[in-house]
């Protein structure tokens, strides 16, 4: 054990890089020259540069951290550049189409500059102040775009898994302690647990059977109900699969319906959903992660009339409000139910300090350090508006419909559905060939040539274990005229795979 008289200090070293009061003019030209290296990348002629995946892991020795050196800001810029921003995937490009990524807003980078700068933690008041009240306020004004009562509230999310997640958390402690007084998150699992069910569409996101595994119930908890051919959960099969799950000595316990589902974008009948949940006393979810943000639309507002009465719901920024991820929200109908997640550690929200005009959000989250996320969709909603928003949303289901309406008589397409949102899921089909397997083959074909290529990307999902394409249209600038030069492509591709197999 070393005595005071025998440390010494280590000789000061310079401290560089950090931002504060005397790096501000440093911070703006580090800004300054990132901005130059993202416009080159906004240039990109295509959405992939196509680089093989052996190329890009030829560059695994420079993306290598040494830790004997260092370079200048101007040589990492130059260096992410080669290794990211040239090969980075655009998903503002009209050719691509692929997932549910959109293109950002320009005051949503604003919001995000802004909130990475300041650093601010949101989970407890004396960290963010009033970045508590902006959070509050964006909860409070989504709260009521999905008409739910007052004493509602709700809590930013790193996406629909999580907020997913929290739900069937909630559902399932609250379904525990007011039936039969189990009190899981002090004293831990119960036999009766084991029994709970959940049930949901065929259709629905993988992160329900995925959270009901996390969180102990395994995916037997989870029951899939048959869709109808609108890929939309039959209500009477739901209440028969309930009915059956009583029988065998299971419990009810929660519903989760699906407003746009991932790839259909279908909309479940929640209002009807919502009945056969109060009839039976468990709890209604709606994932609302992809067509939920539509409720600030005059095309799809009455679809989610239901969400009225919901206990909970999930919604994603960051898919169809135009943020950059991560910027998702989980909603609940009665804030008295975060109980169930709360915690109150001395060292940061003490019970005893508790204050309802100084609130500490770390209450209602899952997680316990947060990025100040609402702040970009405050900039967003200040200065791009909620009617253009909405605007934007209906430009992209009309594409849609669009481009239903172009392939459908097709004789080189098989079309799955008329679209509900902003997907559309088809197949190319060589006329004379009817071996699923061989179009199986062919669909991904295109699609792997096409995103090798650099040229376009679209998707790939199944139905019935047959492979289709898929089409996923988020950004508002695509125009018929980018849709049908994807879809040249993908008959190119598919008349010389078949020709030449």
């Amino acid at each position: 054990m070393l005595s005071d008289s025998q440390l010494t200090l280590k000789p000061s070293l310079a401290v560089d890089h950090l931002l504060d009061a005397h790096s501000k003019y440093e911070y703006e030209e580090y800004i300054q020259k990132a901005v130059e290296y993202i416009k080159s990348f906004l240039d990109n002629d295509s959405f992939y540069s196509g680089a093989s995946t052996e190329s890009l892991r030829a560059y695994n020795d420079r993306i290598a951290i040494q830790s004997e050196t260092n370079i200048s800001l101007d040589q990492a810029l130059r260096e992410i550049k080669d290794v990211f921003l040239d090969h980075a995937i655009s998903f503002h490009h009209p050719h691509y189409v692929a997932h549910l990524n959109c293109p950002v807003l320009l005051p949503a980078l604003v919001g995000d500059l802004i909130a990475s700068s300041v650093n601010t933690a949101i989970e407890t008041w004396d960290q963010s102040t009033s970045g508590t009240l902006i959070e509050q306020e964006i909860i409070r004004w989504i709260c009521d775009v999905m008409n739910l009562p007052p004493e509602s509230d709700g809590v930013f999310t790193s996406g629909g898994t999580q907020s997913n997640f929290e739900a069937l958390l909630i559902a399932r402690d609250h379904y525990a302690f007011t039936h039969y007084g189990i009190n899981l998150k002090e004293n831990g699992w119960s036999d009766e647990v084991s029994k709970f069910r959940i049930f949901c569409s065929d259709k629905a996101h993988f992160s329900v059977k995925k959270n009901a595994a996390l969180l102990g119930m395994g995916y037997g908890a989870v029951i899939p109900v048959e869709t109808d051919d609108k890929m939309k959960m039959k209500v009477d099969t739901l209440v028969q699969a309930i009915e059956k799950e009583k029988q065998q000595g299971n419990i009810p316990i929660a519903i989760v319906a699906t407003a746009g589902t991932t790839d259909f974008g279908s909309f479940d009948p929640l209002e009807i959903i919502s009945k056969i949940a109060k009839e039976y006393n468990i709890w209604f979810h709606i994932d609302g992660a992809y067509g939920g943000c539509y409720a600030l639309t005059d095309t799809h507002k009455h679809l989610l009339k239901g969400t009225a009465y919901a206990d909970s719901i999930t919604i994603d920024f960051h898919k169809t409000l135009f943020q950059p991820v991560c910027s998702s929200a989980f909603l609940i109908r009665d804030a008295a139910y975060f109980k169930y997640v709360s915690y109150y550690a001395d060292y940061l929200n003490p019970l005893e300090n508790r204050n309802e005009q100084q609130p500490n959000l770390i209450e209602k989250s899952i997680q316990t350090t947060r990025r100040f996320d609402a702040l970009k969709l405050w900039f967003t909603l200040k200065v791009v508006g909620v009617k253009t928003l909405g605007s934007f949303l209906e430009k992209v289901h009309y594409l849609a419909l669009e481009a239903y309406y172009t392939i459908k008589d097709d004789i080189y397409f098989e079309v799955a559905h008329k679209p509900e949102l902003s997907t559309l899921v088809f197949r190319f089909k060589t006329p004379g060939v009817i071996n699923d397997n061989l179009l199986d083959q062919v669909n991904l074909h295109i699609k792997n040539t096409l995103f090798n290529s650099g040229k376009a990307s679209v998707a790939s999902t199944k139905i019935n274990d047959k492979t289709y394409l898929k089409f996923t249209l988020l950004n508002p600038r695509t125009t018929m005229d980018d849709l049908l030069q994807v879809i040249t492509m993908i008959k190119k591709q598919g008349v010389l795979y078949t020709t030449n197999n």
